[in-house]
């Protein structure tokens, strides 16, 4: 047992209850409860201030089913704790105890800051030893390591609604807190944070967005083959705190004020008619492998919180990455875990007003028996619990030896990547493309309808944090993620991208007339497409990247919002925000049922046909087909009489096309054509231009152009 461990405590003690887990704050002071299977002894610690020692040391009991606890009396709100775990250090059998680490508490509200595992305090190894994890190290980290707080659930709603907006009113934002505000050319107050957020509120508003997806916001732990190069894991994607803000997103007023500032940004969104959706990864932690460090959940019970695996000799030494691919996975399997994500999520639910979820590899925590089943247990408790199964819940679906798009249960969507991949290779101008790309763009019927889906369970993206922005995708044939320090190794090489003749910025005017075109086929297909459309946030300004596919690491101006880009790049926020209104202004677009043809249109929703160029009914097992006509007709939506048709062009050929246009008894008017300049590419929603000719329009090569008949 260390030396600091016989302190004792002049507060006044009682036994205390086992639930709930975590400090749960009360008038007479705070309960302490958590869980260890193994453990010989817990020691709670408090603390007046991070780097102050201990005020006092408190031996916690160990109650039912393993969950040790106690209640002290007089503490308050803003409370700094940590425990320290005794117990046996023998990571053959997953036990990885070392009481001379300071560990937050897994049910943490929130942390005072972000942890420097400088000369490697962090780690419960020597990692001098030739017997590297398997070894033992002696230094205590209690003074240099970050406190859980105690926090209150209290906060001033000021009557706040959530918006519960129906999918088919869901225009996604995905951004990064950080991100979108850091840069000083956005002019905000507080940069790079949750107040800083709202002060954009505004001009999502005037965009037309109503659901912003954040990247990951819960307590994040950057590893040291990051700090060793002067990187930083910017994204946030290896949590050490599910129930904690990422307090790098503060005003840093106060310890816990993440807390406070997290809620009122909710509320201001919320104020605004906009949903908060949150990046969240249940699927592996900020601890890493078995060579990573001792934050958390491996000095507490490393064996019930992770899957684990022989070496050979030791049978429970390793951690089980193939499914994250990440160092660890976290077993959602394990009672406890499972207890942990489930009352995570309804905490941000039910006390911090998030309205959904999007999983980060969800196939690695919807598993059975070590593999993805429709029958997991994650699955059960979600659709059974009477807050969550009322949430947005979004899968990505697939993780690193997984791929299950179109598989997850009735009432989850899910990030649809095959219309992202069909989408860019018929952009680009793939053979082969324009069947899939047809099926993907009118709501994934194969995927969706068998399950008693609807196509906006399908969330439709060309891009997102992952990956090339818009900009980049015709602007680089190739990822540039030299900075990343891993000699281009990294991100992927399957980008389906097209750099228009020239690698990387141009000033060339063809050049740059061809990119601007190519973005703006994108935001149509993205955006009229069937489903649920996510925008990658700074697309509708062609924020680049640099060429970078994989900017995890990088918290600089390759990922934060040049917002000076908003007035250069007018032409295509513009044409985004009509694009957008568009979508709203036909609920044609955004219906929940899948188009049938007239022969199946049985219940009054409307048609949709695909023809060629010349209005023939289209050989899609032509290989060489690049020109498609999506006809959509809206005369019976509500079953109300409403006689006018959507024609949609897409002319991804190198050729022009002079198309007669069919004799409905109807007026042309054009809405969209790619291939004008601003502001003749989009008219606003009801103020079409009516064509001076009537009987046929030319559209132009690599163009997508919209034609109302009515």
């Amino acid at each position: 047992m260390s030396y600091h461990l016989a302190h004792q405590s002049n507060k006044l003690l009682s036994t205390g209850k086992n639930t709930p887990l975590g400090a749960t704050l009360t008038p007479r002071g705070v309960n302490f409860s958590i869980y260890s299977k193994f453990a010989q002894e817990i020691y709670l610690l408090l603390f007046d201030a991070p780097d102050k020692r201990p005020t006092d040391i408190i031996a916690l009991n160990k109650g039912k089913r393993d969950v040790w606890h106690v209640f002290v009396n007089g503490i308050k709100e803003g409370q700094l704790y940590g425990y320290k775990v005794v117990g046996e250090y023998n990571p053959g059998l997953a036990k990885r105890f070392n009481a001379n680490k300071l560990l937050i508490d897994p049910y943490s509200k929130a942390i005072t800051g972000k942890f420097i595992n400088e000369n490697f305090i962090l780690q419960g190894f020597n990692v001098l030893s030739p017997k590297k994890d398997l070894s033992f190290d002696k230094i205590d980290n209690t003074l240099l390591t970050p406190k859980s707080i105690v926090i209150k659930d209290d906060f001033d709603w000021q009557g706040d609604k959530k918006p519960n907006l129906p999918l088919e009113d869901l225009v996604i934002y995905e951004t990064h807190v950080k991100g979108f505000t850091r840069h000083h050319s956005s002019k905000v107050r507080f940069p790079g944070t949750y107040l800083g957020l709202i002060e954009k509120i505004p001009y999502l508003k005037e965009l037309g967005i109503t659901a912003v997806e954040l990247l990951p916001i819960h307590e994040c732990h950057s590893g040291d083959h990051l700090t060793i190069k002067k990187l930083k894991d910017y994204w946030g994607y290896n949590t050490i705190g599910f129930f904690a803000p990422e307090s790098s997103y503060s005003t840093n007023r106060y310890h816990g004020c993440q807390v406070e500032e997290f809620k009122t940004m909710v509320k201001e969104l919320h104020r605004a008619g906009i949903e908060v959706i949150l990046d969240v990864v249940y699927n592996h932690t900020g601890e890493g492998n078995e060579t990573g460090p001792t934050i958390c959940f491996r000095g507490i019970d490393n064996g019930s919180y992770y899957y684990l695996k022989s070496d050979g000799q030791n049978p429970y030494r390793l951690y089980d990455d193939s499914m994250t691919g990440c160092g660890n996975a976290f077993y959602v399997e394990s009672p406890i875990t499972r207890r942990l994500v489930i009352e995570s999520m309804r905490y941000w639910v039910e006390v911090m007003h998030v309205d959904g979820f999007r999983f980060d590899l969800a196939t690695a925590i919807a598993r059975r028996k070590g593999a993805f089943s429709h029958h997991s247990s994650f699955f059960k408790f979600i659709s059974k619990d009477p807050v969550l199964s009322k949430v947005k819940l979004i899968a990505e679906p697939w993780d690193l030896t997984t791929y299950q798009v179109g598989n997850f249960p009735k009432g989850w969507s899910e990030w649809n990547g095959k219309f992202r991949d069909a989408a860019r290779k018929y952009l680009i101008g793939y053979d082969g493309q324009a069947f899939d790309f047809a099926l993907r763009f009118s709501g994934s019927q194969d995927m969706y309808a068998s399950k008693g889906k609807t196509p906006l369970n399908s969330i439709n993206f060309i891009t997102c944090h992952d990956g090339f922005t818009l900009r980049d995708l015709f602007s680089y044939n190739k990822k540039h993620n030299k900075d990343n320090g891993e000699e281009n190794h990294d991100g992927t090489n399957e980008n389906f991208s097209w750099n228009c003749g020239f690698e990387g910025k141009s000033t060339k005017p063809e050049t740059v007339k061809l990119r601007k075109k190519m973005i703006k086929n994108a935001l149509c297909s993205l955006l009229f497409s069937f489903g649920t459309p996510m925008l990658l946030g700074g697309d509708e300004f062609a924020r680049t990247q640099k060429g970078n596919n994989n900017a995890y690491c990088q918290d600089n101006t390759i990922n934060w919002y040049n917002w000076k880009y908003k007035d250069s790049s007018k032409e295509f926020f513009e044409f985004c925000r009509k694009a957008i209104a568009f979508r709203k202004a036909h609920k044609v677009l955004r219906v929940r049922k899948f188009l049938l043809t007239k022969q199946a249109n049985l219940d009054h929703f409307p048609d949709v046909k695909w023809f060629d160029e010349n209005f023939k009914k289209v050989n899609f097992s032509d290989p060489k087909r690049k020109t498609l006509i999506c006809q959509i007709e809206e005369n019976r939506v509500d079953a109300k009489p409403n006689p006018y048709k959507i024609v949609i062009f897409f002319n991804m050929d190198e050729t022009d096309y002079d198309i007669q246009l069919p004799d409905y008894d109807l007026k042309w008017y054009r809405q969209v054509d790619t291939s004008f300049s601003y502001p003749n590419d989009f008219f606003e929603p009801g103020n079409e231009e009516p064509l001076e000719i009537q009987d046929s329009y030319q559209i132009k090569p690599r163009t997508i152009a919209i034609l109302i008949a009515k």
